[in-house]
């Protein structure tokens, strides 16, 4: 009698069918990995993003509220606050530099929008190879069920006459590499479409913030009538430069 399990199937398989078992490992590792920090940076970030849109802005000074964010890992928020904070200590108000020519509001737009550039690449970090991985599993799986079959009745053949029995077994056993490579290829997908989607959540709220720190280092104040322009813009620099150039009208 022919048992159908993936051990009897690895004892029966070759190189090819091994091989392609362990990249599926392998990329099933990976993803899990991915998935899973990429989440608990998301729940971070959503914890830095609701102390920016409320405490923040209660602290007494700039630098109680950069400490606020803490410390520890990748938080854009705070390098927004940081990098503000630099760029007005940047001795770019002499004229006998280069950096003296710029207005402030365009100093200040750049120094923001590079932060802003940055943090947006470390948040897409890893999402290339979900996308890989969901896209290349099935087929991955399929080339070792293929495979596992033509195996399989390259047996058989030498068999004779084989009845149905004997051809269920190793063929029913190949397309375990099909299931495992779908097993791989779902949450990869599904966790590059939840990740995604919280990303252009946090990257809103970086460019609110950024927009509110914007007008705080410029004034001293925070600009609340204006926000809802900014949410509809992708970066910082769109935005200031169309309110110098209507000033100077």
């Amino acid at each position: 009698m022919n048992t159908l399990d993936f051990y009897h199937f690895w004892q029966q398989g070759d190189a090819v069918t091994h091989g392609v078992a362990i990249i599926l490992l392998v990329m099933s590792l990976l993803s899990w990995t991915t998935i899973v920090s990429k989440s608990l940076q998301m729940l971070a970030l959503s914890k830095s993003a609701a102390y920016s849109r409320q405490r923040f802005w209660q602290a007494s000074s700039l630098a109680e509220g950069v400490n606020g964010f803490g410390r520890a890992g990748f938080n854009p928020f705070r390098s927004l606050a940081v990098e503000g904070d630099a760029l007005l200590k940047h001795p770019h108000k002499f004229a006998s530099t280069l950096g003296g020519h710029v207005d402030l509001s365009d100093w200040l737009v750049r120094g923001l929008s590079n932060v802003l550039d940055t943090n947006n690449s470390r948040l897409q970090s890893g999402l290339g190879i979900l996308a890989s991985i969901g896209s290349t599993a099935p087929f991955i799986g399929l080339l070792g069920t293929v495979w596992g079959i033509f195996h399989a009745l390259q047996t058989i053949s030498a068999i004779g006459q084989p009845d149905i029995s004997q051809v269920a077994g190793p063929v029913g056993e190949a397309l375990i590499m099909t299931a495992f490579g779908l097993f791989v290829a779902i949450p990869s997908v599904l966790g590059y479409n939840a990740i995604q989607r919280r990303n252009k959540v946090i990257h809103l709220a970086m460019n609110r913030f950024a927009h509110d720190l914007h007008a705080y280092l410029l004034t001293g104040a925070r600009v609340e009538a204006t926000g809802a322009a900014w949410q509809k813009d992708d970066t910082v620099a769109e935005n200031v430069p169309r309110r110098a150039v209507e000033r100077s009208a």
